[in-house]
């Protein structure tokens, strides 16, 4: 199981302080929403690592303005939260630098699809989509 570091919670905490220094109010709401699912996930019975928490919920967000139409407020109120979490995902990775984990673990021995994934979703976790990572993998094994 991965390791369970408070880090970035440490680090949300010290931009909230910031946020209210500054009178920063949407980036405030941003950062304690955040911070709520974060604290939400320390309490849970088997909690994850924090990166997967901070994937999850902008994920969650993301896909939440499809729910309303162009251009309405709460679309470009969520659009702004998702502006403020971008300092916080990790570096997005290049579909070159996926292909090239992909070889690395099929010389490994992995050979096939389920192998393969389940040692690079760990990798690229909130940093190359899942889907797209298994069409390379596909790809790779001439499928």
């Amino acid at each position: 199981m991965p390791e369970i570091t408070h880090e970035l919670e440490q680090k949300v905490n010290n931009d909230i302080k910031d946020a209210m220094k500054s009178g920063q109010k949407e980036k405030l709401s941003a950062l304690r929403m955040l911070k709520s699912a974060l604290i939400e996930n320390k309490t849970a019975a088997s909690p994850k690592p924090e990166l997967d928490v901070l994937v999850a919920h902008y994920k969650k967000l993301k896909k939440s303005i499809s729910a309303f139409p162009e251009g309405h407020e709460q679309g470009k109120k969520i659009e702004q939260e998702l502006s403020f979490l971008d300092a916080y995902m990790p570096k997005a990775m290049s579909e070159s630098e996926v292909a090239a984990l992909i070889a690395q673990i099929i010389a490994g021995g992995a050979n096939n699809l389920g192998l393969i994934m389940k040692s690079l979703v760990p990798q690229i976790q909130g940093r190359f989509e899942t889907k797209a990572a298994q069409q390379l993998v596909a790809k790779a094994l001439g499928k």
